[in-house]
């Protein structure tokens, strides 16, 4: 099995990777506090959490030693932070970015060798299966804890955005990235179909099935201009601090909307991209027979007949 024999490819596989020289250390499983970010109570080692505008909170990657590469902690947090801002009245909208050099380098392929060695403890092929089928689901909801969060997330990417990395903004609902931006869906040059989102989500975003599958089936290199020509990002920016900062200029407006309207319209957009229109007419019908009912609707109507700026309580 390729995860089993995974400890003896791993420097084959981690110069395929692209962005290899930060992926050969050690991962540390005792963390300093230095490394442990704290926001609301909730502790992250591999995630920074701020409140830089009033309902906008940022997400920052924070593996920046590691190129922003994905290991177990890393996937346990994504999810945990997204679940926990999908319910905090204190956010209304989120931008997803990260530190250091790279956005991400994708998986981490030390902490997959780990995964090899418990998946080679087990030496019954149904409980190896078993024990594959829970890890990828922990993965892919983690990835999907993006798209299924009530807030809108903006993601802002530069320079390496690569593999796993890919697979998560592609969960975002707005994207944007700097010049240096370069992205590769790079699942198939270590071996493994992509199975934590993009195959999915890829070829609705780009509308072109045939150009998603040569990216898919190439992990061929395309840069921040073709991102944008093909629709993976809205808009380019010339340096990441520029683009991190449109990012929380566009959070910071959408957050000064009515947060039971841009809520139930991020529903209805999802829950339609999968089903028929009429579906998703009667979808929103039925959000709007109690929204149309509420003081936002009011307050956003009267501060259109006054000229004035409306306010909305947390919702």
């Amino acid at each position: 099995m390729a995860l089993r024999a995974l400890g003896n490819k791993s420097h084959a596989l981690i110069s395929s990777i692209g962005l290899r020289n930060s992926l050969i250390t050690k991962v540390e499983r005792n963390m300093s506090n230095n490394n442990l970010h704290q926001h609301e109570g909730i502790s992250f080692h591999t995630l920074n959490v701020t409140t830089p505008k009033q309902f906008v909170y940022h997400v920052e990657l924070n593996r920046p030693k590691k190129l922003n590469t994905f290991n177990k902690d890393m996937w346990i947090e994504i999810k945990q932070c997204f679940e926990h801002l999908s319910t905090n009245p204190e956010c209304r909208v989120i931008v997803l970015s990260a530190a250091g050099k790279h956005f991400s380098g994708g998986l981490d392929l030390t902490d997959a060798m780990k995964l090899g060695q418990d998946l080679g403890a087990q030496d019954d092929v149904a409980r190896r299966g078993a024990f594959l089928e829970h890890t990828i689901k922990l993965y892919q909801d983690s990835m999907s804890s993006l798209e299924v969060c009530a807030k809108p997330v903006i993601a802002a990417m530069h320079s390496g955005c690569i593999g796993a990395g890919v697979n998560l903004i592609t969960a975002a609902d707005i994207r944007y990235c700097s010049e240096d931006a370069f992205f590769s869906v790079k699942e198939v040059d270590i071996g493994m179909a992509a199975d934590v989102g993009v195959l999915q989500r890829l070829p609705k975003i780009v509308g072109n099935v045939s150009l998603a599958r040569e990216l898919c089936y190439t992990a061929r290199r395309f840069g921040a201009a073709e991102a944008h020509n093909l629709g993976l990002v809205s808009k380019v920016f010339p340096t990441k601090e520029a683009c991190v900062e449109g990012a929380l200029e566009l959070a910071e407006t959408i957050a000064e909307k009515s947060p039971i309207a841009v809520q139930a319209t991020k529903a209805n957009l999802i829950y339609s991209q999968s089903r028929t229109n009429q579906e998703g007419l009667d979808h929103i019908r039925q959000i709007n027979k109690l929204n149309l009912q509420s003081e936002d609707f009011a307050n956003a109507a009267v501060a259109a007949l006054t000229k004035e700026k409306p306010k909305f309580s947390k919702l």
